[in-house]
């Protein structure tokens, strides 16, 4: 049985991994937190050159819809792939999954809520 942390550490690399498969580029960092039945998943620097020139070169609010609409859109495309991963990393299965991206701060934030709090191996303190 795995530790809270070594949940956590495979989750970030299951999603990184997702990331530069899926999306082309990877996250220059990755946090995840298993809190009772809900993980969150926090990716800073995931926009692409590409992007971050969309961004740029549009309006502001424009540049940040069209950017949330693709985005939104990969991310919902590639769902099942990512509940699956969760599922076999968490032993729980993903009731629901949430995504929001700053096209500001190049912050990613993906939320998923779980059947069930998984079990995990307590860590003994020294």
């Amino acid at each position: 049985m795995k530790t809270k942390g070594e949940i956590e550490a495979a989750v970030c690399e299951g999603i990184s991994r997702f990331e530069q498969e899926y999306m082309g580029r990877g996250p220059k960092s990755i946090d995840a937190y298993l809190i009772d039945d809900v993980l969150m998943v926090r990716l800073q620097g995931v926009l692409t050159a590409a992007e971050q020139h969309l961004v740029k070169s549009l309006t502001s609010e424009k540049g940040r819809d069209l950017l949330k609409q693709v985005r939104t859109h990969l991310v919902e495309t590639a769902r099942p792939f990512m509940e699956a991963m969760i599922e076999e990393i968490v032993g729980a299965k993903v009731l629901s999954m949430h995504h929001d991206i700053s096209t500001v701060t190049g912050e990613e934030i993906v939320v998923f809520t779980l059947t069930a709090a998984p079990h995990f191996r307590e860590v003994k303190k020294k």
